[in-house]
């Protein structure tokens, strides 16, 4: 089954928690909710569950063709499952037992029972927990039973509002393997809500951004992170946040801030003159030289995390905040001055109002 919001909104008094929105999701797909805290992924989500009703606007169920109007429809009329952030289980029951619950309303044999609670504790890594009782669990532990009881129902609608954020690493990225195959093996269409795009790549077939109640995009994900309509979903669909520099296009030049030039070349020099803001993730903006055409700015460095195999930098170039991504061990102390590059068929281009002019035209680096 999918589902479809048709021109939804939500009003709470005077306020509009999630602006006109409309969104299809198909069936055997898992569609992630991107944005910052309070950008609607919650409230979305209610909206979809029968939680909340919309103040205008209709929720469709879909089979194939046909379409079932369900907006006034109760959540507990309709085959939803929903994980929050903060877990939620059956204080009374074992864990065995509350993965159970679904497949016991059913009125499963236990022979079959017992094999789809085994199979699902041996995804979520809760074989050795199955007898005990939720609050003698780690949070953790507790967060990967409640998910386990959603998954199991077999709900056409499944909701994962930022399931994983309470887990260890080790076990997230597990589940981030995991989660995709467990989706494409049923045929729910499965939502999940996060702050993260690495998650959003990783995950979701497709991605939705939130900004502020609005769907500012939706499509692929890798094509709403390779070529976001507006400076808005570029924004929310980097981490370390996207770099940006105001640049004026004059003729064959491009002004950068304090005075000085570069030549409008590529991409650049077909540009209309006026004002643009500049974007490029943290991986474009180097420590060396990456193409004859590099633009080069001096910096004075802010704080080095060092993570490994790759480094954060972070710069102050001007009034403005930049991060970069490079490879290796790089350790620079504060107030270091550093030369940082990079190269203009990297960045987007956003007209003054936002809107993308250009987005980098090698699309798969970008």
């Amino acid at each position: 089954m999918g589902l479809v919001l048709d021109k939804v909104r939500r009003d709470v008094g005077a306020v509009t928690h999630i602006h006109e929105t409309s969104l299809r999701l198909e069936p055997g797909t898992m569609t992630v909710l991107l944005g910052a805290t309070l950008a609607g992924k919650t409230s979305l989500m209610r909206l979809m569950a029968g939680l909340d009703r919309p103040s205008s606007g209709r929720v469709l169920a879909t089979n194939g063709a046909s379409e079932t109007d369900v907006t006034g429809m109760a959540v507990r009329e309709r085959s939803v499952a929903m994980v929050y952030q903060q877990f939620i289980n059956y204080p009374n029951m074992t864990v065995f037992e509350n993965i159970a619950s679904p497949l016991r309303v059913k009125g499963l044999p236990k022979s079959e029972i017992a094999a789809k609670v085994a199979a699902m504790a041996a995804v979520m890594k809760l074989e050795p927990y199955l007898e005990r009782m939720p609050l003698t669990l780690s949070g953790g532990q507790q967060q990967r039973t409640a998910m386990a009881r959603a998954l199991i129902k077999g709900a056409d609608l499944v909701l994962l509002d930022e399931p994983l954020a309470n887990l260890d690493y080790k076990l997230r990225e597990e589940l981030r393997e995991e989660l995709p195959r467990i989706v494409r093996g049923s045929n729910a269409a499965v939502v999940y809500a996060t702050t993260e795009p690495q998650e959003a790549l990783l995950l979701g077939d497709y991605t939705a951004t939130l900004s502020q109640g609005r769907m500012t995009q939706f499509g692929r994900s890798a094509e709403v992170y390779r070529r976001p309509h507006d400076l808005i979903t570029a924004r929310i669909f980097s981490d370390p946040p996207l770099n940006l520099l105001p640049v004026a296009k004059r003729g064959g030049a491009i002004l950068l801030p304090g005075g000085t030039s570069a030549p409008a070349t590529g991409a650049l020099a077909g540009l209309a003159d006026g004002d643009y803001q500049l974007g490029f993730r943290a991986h474009h903006l180097a420590l060396k030289p990456v193409s004859p055409a590099s633009l080069s700015f001096e910096a004075t460095v802010t704080v080095s995390e060092i993570t490994g195999s790759e480094s954060f930098i972070h710069v102050v170039c001007g009034q403005a905040d930049w991060v970069a991504l490079v490879q290796g061990v790089h350790e620079l102390a504060p107030g270091s001055a550093v030369t940082v590059h990079v190269d203009p068929a990297r960045v987007f281009v956003f007209e003054a109002d936002g809107a993308l002019a250009h987005a980098p035209a090698f699309l798969s680096a970008a």
